[in-house]
């Protein structure tokens, strides 16, 4: 199993949005290589202290040797950042971090079964405790279930023909099975991007329930924060980044309303909940980018609770 690397995604734009300090309480939900927690712990230097969770086992192994250094100002646990306030006592963290990535190890390891790059069985999980995977659904799912898994989770546009063909040449039990399908209906001729991406994104989205844990953990991670803390969320697609610009608005707007629609002649003042610390979501410059092309995609949004 490949080692977990610490290239973490935009640490100085998450060290300065959490501003860490001496005596300061932060969280981080989605530990990997505990690069930002590294990160964190030194920023504040020598009384800060870190909770974080991670729901890969090997990746909570790396991250424990990471911070073998900062022993005694830490705490960490497997688990899911949708569940930080069942053992984070409410109000209590300065700031704290989501990094909604997949980690190169996992990508790089075969046998967890993301990537089509490499053969390995159709896996995804991101915490192998959980029973459903990628097999599962491919290969028991109906070709309308599959379709409108790749449409809504993926954005893929060719949903319906991929589905079909893949109900049609069940059982498939590996990566690269899947993806030679998939590669036989859509060939790749020179596309900078592997006809199977979206695909493989709507399966791992669907087989770890990544938008509800999404939609949990940034109502877990508000709990725990304090007046005055920040949580600084990174996005890697639309899907993700939509649901934390919604989360934000809600939270930033001075009016309420009642029922499911926002009539403007029925809205009720409130005192708003949160700001954006800014105003666009903050993306990696050119020397992050030239060093980890993973990057591209990324984007870094701040909340500052009221």
């Amino acid at each position: 199993m490949p080692r977990f690397v610490h290239n973490p995604v935009l640490l100085a734009e998450v060290v300065s949005a959490l501003r860490p300090k001496a005596g300061g309480r932060y969280a981080d939900g989605t530990l990997g290589g505990a690069g930002h927690a590294v990160a964190i712990l030194r920023a504040s230097s020598p009384s800060g202290w870190l909770c974080g969770c991670d729901r890969d086992g090997a990746a909570l192994e790396a991250a424990r040797e990471r911070l073998a250094e900062f022993a005694g100002r830490f705490e960490i646990r497997l688990g899911s950042f949708a569940e930080l306030a069942e053992w984070v006592a409410e109000e209590s963290c300065d700031g704290v971090v989501l990094d909604l990535g997949v980690s190169s190890p996992q990508l790089g390891d075969p046998q967890r079964g993301f990537s089509f790059l490499q053969d390995g069985p159709l896996d995804m999980r991101m915490d192998t405790r959980q029973p459903l995977t990628a097999a599962e659904l491919v290969n028991t799912s109906s070709a309308d279930d599959l379709a409108k898994l790749f449409w809504q989770l993926g954005g893929e546009r060719q949903a319906r023909y991929f589905a079909r063909a893949i109900e049609g040449a069940r059982p498939i039990r590996t990566t690269r099975q899947l993806a030679e399908v998939i590669e036989r209906l859509a060939p790749r001729a020179g596309r900078r991007t592997h006809p199977a991406t979206k695909v493989f994104q709507a399966l791992r989205l669907a087989v770890n329930d990544e938008l509800g844990s999404l939609k949990r953990g940034l109502t877990a991670a508000w709990t725990i924060l304090k007046p005055g803390g920040r949580l600084a969320v990174i996005t890697f697609h639309s899907l993700e980044d939509r649901i934390v610009k919604e989360f934000g608005r809600e939270l930033a707007r001075d009016y309420t309303f009642e029922g499911m629609v926002d009539v403007p002649e029925l809205r009720l003042p409130c005192e708003p909940r949160a700001r954006w610390a800014n105003r666009k979501a903050i993306v990696p410059g050119e020397a992050e980018l030239a060093a980890n092309p993973r990057s591209r995609s990324a984007q870094l949004r701040v909340l500052e609770k009221i």
